[in-house]
């Protein structure tokens, strides 16, 4: 019963957060299993799925001039997940 209620307050403060944001804290804490459970995929698939968040929040900008062109997205999909900054 009581986790019951731990599960329903985090669900409420998780709403109450602004998405991205909710997905910044996830990736600081290194807690991508919340978003989407990681069990049984390698660290390559995990590695992927970071790079695809962080670019994703790239391109969730609010302003358009502060989203990268699609030819920067394939770039930083190429690329190693280390050279990728948090927007």
């Amino acid at each position: 019963r009581k986790k019951e209620r731990v599960d329903q307050n985090s669900a409420s403060n998780a709403s109450s957060l602004y998405f991205p944001e909710w997905i910044y804290k996830d990736l600081e804490k290194e807690d991508s299993g919340r978003l989407i459970t990681n069990d049984g995929i390698s660290n390559e698939e995990d590695e992927t799925l970071k790079k695809m968040t962080l670019v994703g929040l790239w391109c969730i900008q609010s302003s358009p001039s502060n989203r990268p062109p699609m030819n920067r997205v394939v770039e930083m999909m190429e690329g190693s997940l280390e050279a990728l900054e948090v927007p």
